[in-house]
């Protein structure tokens, strides 16, 4: 493991653990708020990733023992000490998370803005998505199981374009008049996919089908 691995996946846990003390014990008598926060700010993440300069360390070390982590300290955890751990309230949707960022940082880390344009989606955007609707949300739809609202989706979509771009120039990508129709199909596409899957599945399809479409409409960059 190089000396900048080490660093990335120290940076990774520490950042991490700083948000589980934030959400588990300064806002453990706000669930609701605590969990939206952990999913918005999590994503932060994208701006710790060029750090590392292994691809291996950065799925594997890095991402993926989150994955068993959120498992053990949700509700399904089949260690029921552990199931007890955790304040926020979450199903699987931590570990839906965990799952796509390594996936993502294994299949594009040589594009790390692509790993960012899903991390920022399913973070930033989604969870806008959710404190917004649940606060202003009027006009109410249902496709499937879950109830969305339009205000919620718009504010996905008005959050995940501008937070898209900055991904782009943190990473110090042309803003060319292509990639930005690009962004705003993605920004679109993450919208509509997040009005359409349900039971929290979202932090799988959102994050996965806009970087797999960033990547497919912007071959040659």
């Amino acid at each position: 493991m190089l000396t900048n691995d080490i660093l990335g996946v120290f940076l990774v846990y520490i950042y991490v653990a700083l948000l589980l003390v934030v959400t588990e014990k300064v806002l453990k008598r706000y669930p609701m708020m605590s969990r939206k926060i952990l999913h918005v700010m999590v994503g932060n993440i994208v701006f710790i990733l060029p750090i590392f300069q292994t691809r291996e360390v950065m799925a594997f070390i890095a991402a993926a023992p989150f994955i068993v982590l959120t498992f053990l300290v949700g509700p399904n955890s089949p260690i029921k000490g552990l199931s007890k751990v955790s304040q926020v309230g979450h199903g699987l949707g931590l570990v839906y998370y965990a799952i796509s960022w390594t996936l993502l940082a294994y299949l594009f880390f040589d594009r790390l803005w692509i790993v960012g344009v899903g991390i920022l989606a399913m973070s930033y955007g989604d969870g806008f998505a959710s404190i917004f609707g649940a606060r202003f949300g009027k006009h109410a739809y249902q496709v499937f199981h879950d109830k969305k609202s339009v205000e919620g989706s718009a504010i996905m979509f008005l959050t995940t374009l501008p937070l898209l771009v900055i991904n782009l120039l943190f990473y110090s990508m042309p803003l060319t008049v292509h990639i930005i129709a690009v962004l705003i199909l993605v920004s679109l596409l993450a919208t509509v996919v997040e009005g359409l899957t349900p039971k929290g599945l979202d932090n799988l399809t959102v994050p996965l089908l806009a970087s797999f479409a960033c990547w497919y409409l912007s071959l040659g960059i």
